[in-house]
């Protein structure tokens, strides 16, 4: 397996266990078991936001770029409906 697969992979298996840690946070019912999962949940953001600049400083991950119109006229639209 290439570098590059093994980090797309890892990075998919982080961005889901951030999403379970959060759906934990929110659900959680005691103080204690909220706080756990909050720290967790951190600490699976922290890994994720490490694998994703590495990724994107070998070009790995590529973000598209909009537009300075298109990001007015969303905010516009969005700004209206207040």
């Amino acid at each position: 397996m290439q570098d590059k697969d093994l980090m797309e992979q890892e990075l998919l298996v982080i961005k889901g266990v951030c999403d379970l840690y959060e759906h934990g946070t929110t659900e959680s019912t005691t103080a204690e078991v909220h706080t756990a999962f909050k720290e967790a949940l951190n600490t699976s953001l922290d890994i994720q936001n490490k694998i994703y600049n590495l990724m994107a400083e070998k070009g790995w991950y590529k973000t598209n770029t909009v537009e300075q119109q298109k990001i007015n006229t969303t905010k516009q639209k969005f700004s209206q409906n207040n």
